[in-house]
């Protein structure tokens, strides 16, 4: 090694004095609407949840289905309320003190949605979805499109589009 070489300590210093360019990748994010059923955690995709609505009057129909609660006026529009416990085979609520209305659209639907509480609005990476595991309910398994991991709980990622579709072909 010749005395213009430079030492290790040269190189090292030069090294930690250059400035690194940080690569910033982009992630796919995923923004859910996070809510509640009998103490059960699931999420919409938020592209299909237009609002999310304080209870409301509901305006019983007669000769609905038990899954359709009525409807309500939102600022002059009528649209339809989905029970959602109903739909998804749970135990009518005690009681619906806090319980909201999503504004939902979807599979050519718009209809709100009654679930008993909104937790989060959230954007997560894509890469935190995982696949839904085999041990959901047959019934349920065709409208989870996944689970995520939030806040100590387990949210399952439900697929509105699937349960509009599937909630219509019930109706005809």
């Amino acid at each position: 090694m010749s005395d213009s070489d430079p030492s290790l300590e040269q190189i090292l210093e030069a090294r930690r004095g250059e400035a690194r360019a940080i690569v910033n990748v982009d992630e796919p994010q995923l923004k859910l609407v996070v809510f509640t059923l009998d103490g059960d955690w699931f999420a919409f995709l938020g592209d299909k949840v237009r609002e999310v609505l304080p209870d409301s009057p509901v305006f019983y129909l007669p000769g609905c289905p038990g899954s359709l609660e009525g409807v309500i006026n939102v600022r002059g529009d009528i649209d339809s309320v989905v029970n959602l416990r109903a739909v998804m085979g749970y135990a009518p609520a005690l009681t619906q003190d806090n319980s909201r209305i999503l504004l939902c659209l979807g599979a050519d639907m718009r209809s709100g949605v009654r679930v008993d509480s909104v937790e989060e609005v959230m954007d997560i990476p894509q890469s935190r979805l995982l696949a839904p595991p085999h041990t959901i309910a047959e019934n349920r398994r065709p409208m989870v499109l996944g689970i995520v991991e939030f806040g100590g709980h387990l949210v399952t990622l439900l697929d509105l589009e699937r349960i509009f579709t599937d909630y219509r072909a019930g109706l005809g």
